[in-house]
């Protein structure tokens, strides 16, 4: 599937595996062109069990909000966990629906949902959509388009907005959205019969129209164009960008990657950063809790890995550690600030419980980041819940206040001398991950956002298609609408959280796919690139050598070298990213994570050198 903000699984000392003792089932006939598809396949087979997962793909021309499969299956064989889909059973009959955040899929983009199941049966009858699975019958056949929108106007206008209003279209099953265009470009895709186009420029004349389409695919005819004239603007510039440069260390860095805090010092990063994320706390039994204690306050470090030169002792109740190294570093250098953050893509699931009892968590948060061994060390909190109301590893159901209400706790039990931070979601996308819970409302009670502006897509999309991981913007054959960085500001701005609050995101490190031929976005694969800890994943300071970007595209860089396409920032690129981020009036810039960089602090450097 793809996904925002699906990065950093915690790998402490090594990785689980799961060999598939079985092939993939035969191959479904090819599908019909123009329709939406599903592909389901066993991805491991142990005889008396399994695991599959089935691929919606929208082969439409129009973009689709939601999607339900279903099929079924054998006596003796059934299906237990489910993931990324909600399921409901009747019988032997099996439906699963997308989960919210997973329901919108563009025209050529795909949606995944996994599922284990006992049992040596597999399954008969899949329908997607109500139509045959490969695309052989959509929703009742339904090939009848909806008809033209009438009456666009033009209800409200400022220098840099339009807004516009049309007269429903009618449909022989049911009309299922509008898109609208700016010329010839799609500005924006709504369910009613109104939008807003933001993003425009004072005293300029632009042309719009809007089509209709259903649930099969069908898209209707333009209706008549409306030319409108914007308001006259302002003539003072924006507001100056921030310069925050804050960069995540992770507890577990110190094992098979050997980086510890002295290389943030030797590298020349110490002296740019402003802030460090120490990564990660848990979350548990709705509590804070300590992440990885060996790592966190006890390992010994001798003289020659210590940031002073100076090795820890064994005294009873020394603090040593990480910690101890990161009060060692923020001696040297007296203005850099440690933030504790908690949570991440493994440990976000302790969440939904602590949403039960905020001031509770608050409560035990406070007390563990301000423990007297190492209170001097930390100078705030930061929340790294993926994805409060919607799904990530899990699926949090906690309603839609949840995340404001645990923000507004956890600030009044820190206070305006603590710093209160949260890394979110940049899912831009309409009625994805950012309209389930209420970030515009928790602004209020943070200093800054880190939304997560990378892990737009990668290999778990298997097959492709290949796409960058941290798009800026748009581009022609993106896989879904809404997945790139600047979709993610601007409806984080929309949503009246103030510029000044975001900082853009970074990834030191690229996603790739394996057994490409294509050299520009939008191939296909047969699965993840080898990675040096993980299949996907590499840090820069490995891809910059063994695979030189080949090319540019949405303010972001690709590369082929064999059969292998990656997607990754580079110092240029970086360049250009900060740029735009003082041109929002953006706080600055952070980044995940140190140890990707390479030994000078090539990334860092151009993150401090574009901020200013």
């Amino acid at each position: 599937m793809s996904r925002s903000g699906g990065r950093r699984a915690i790998a402490l000392v090594g990785a689980l595996t799961l060999a598939a003792a079985g092939a993939l089932v035969a191959a479904p006939p090819a599908p019909a062109a123009g329709a939406v598809t599903a592909t389901c396949a066993k991805t491991s087979d142990w005889g008396t069990g399994f695991e599959g997962k089935c691929t919606v793909k929208n082969g439409t021309t129009a973009e689709i909000k939601s999607w339900k499969v279903e099929f079924d299956l054998p006596a003796g064989t059934s299906v237990g966990s489910t993931w990324d889909a909600a399921k409901t059973v009747a019988g032997d009959h099996y439906t699963f629906t997308n989960v919210g955040w997973n329901g919108t899929v563009g025209a050529g983009g795909t949606a995944s949902f996994g599922f284990g199941g006992t049992g040596s049966g597999w399954i008969t009858g899949c329908k997607v959509n109500d139509g045959a699975c490969d695309g052989s019958g959509g929703p009742a056949g339904d090939t009848q388009a909806p008809t033209a929108p009438g009456g666009l106007r033009s209800t409200a206008k400022t220098a840099t907005s339009v807004s516009l209003a049309w007269t429903a279209s009618t449909d022989n099953v049911g009309v299922t959205g509008y898109d609208v265009y700016q010329g010839a470009a799609k500005a924006d895709t709504v369910t009613g019969t109104s939008a807003t186009v933001t993003g425009l420029t004072p005293k300029t004349a632009y042309s719009f129209t809007v089509k209709a389409r259903d649930a099969a695919g069908n898209v209707s005819a333009a209706s008549a164009a409306v030319s409108v004239t914007t308001d006259d603007g302002p003539t003072t510039p924006p507001p100056p960008g921030g310069k925050k440069v804050i960069g995540y260390f992770t507890d577990w860095g110190v094992y098979q990657r050997n980086y510890h805090v002295k290389n943030i010092d030797t590298s020349g990063s110490a002296a740019k950063l402003t802030h460090i994320n120490y990564a990660f706390g848990n979350v548990q039994n709705g509590q804070c809790t300590v992440g990885d204690s060996y790592a966190d306050y006890d390992r010994f470090y001798s003289a020659a890995e210590s940031v002073d030169g100076q090795a820890d002792t064994w005294d009873n109740g020394a603090l040593r550690g990480s910690f101890n190294q990161l009060r060692k570093l923020k001696k040297k250098y007296p203005n850099l600030k440690v933030l504790w953050s908690f949570g991440g893509w493994t440990w976000s699931g302790g969440f939904g419980q602590a949403a039960a009892n905020p001031a509770a968590f608050a409560d035990s948060c406070y007390k563990l980041v301000e423990d007297p061994r190492w209170a001097d060390v930390f100078d705030g909190i930061d929340i790294d819940w993926e994805y409060p109301n919607a799904c990530g590893l899990t699926c949090d159901t906690s309603g839609a206040a949840s995340f404001k209400n645990l923000l507004a706790a956890l600030r009044a039990k820190f206070g305006s001398s603590n710093l209160v931070t949260a890394a979110i979601t940049a899912d831009g996308s309409s009625g994805g991950k950012m309209d389930a819970a209420d970030y515009g409302g928790a602004a209020q009670y943070v200093d800054w956002y880190n939304p997560m502006t990378y892990d737009f897509f990668g290999a778990w999309d298997a097959k492709g298609p290949t796409a960058p991981h941290s798009p800026l913007t748009s581009y022609p054959g993106i896989p879904q609408q809404g997945f790139y960085s600047d979709a993610a500001i601007q409806k984080l701005k929309s949503k009246g959280v103030p510029a000044g609050k975001l900082l853009l995101g970074i990834g030191f490190y690229g996603r790739g796919w394996t057994g490409v031929t294509q050299d520009t976005p939008g191939g296909t694969a047969t699965g993840a690139a080898p990675g040096t800890y993980e299949a996907g994943i590499e840090d820069y300071k490995v891809l910059k050598g063994k695979c030189p970007a080949t090319g540019t595209v949405a303010g972001t860089a690709y590369a082929k070298c064999g059969s292998e396409w990656w997607s990754y920032d580079t110092p240029a690129i970086i360049g250009g990213k900060m740029g735009y981020a003082k041109d929002q009036g953006l706080g600055g810039a952070f980044f995940w994570e140190l140890s990707g960089d390479t030994s000078n602090g090539e990334l860092i450097a151009a993150i401090k050198g574009g901020i200013g």
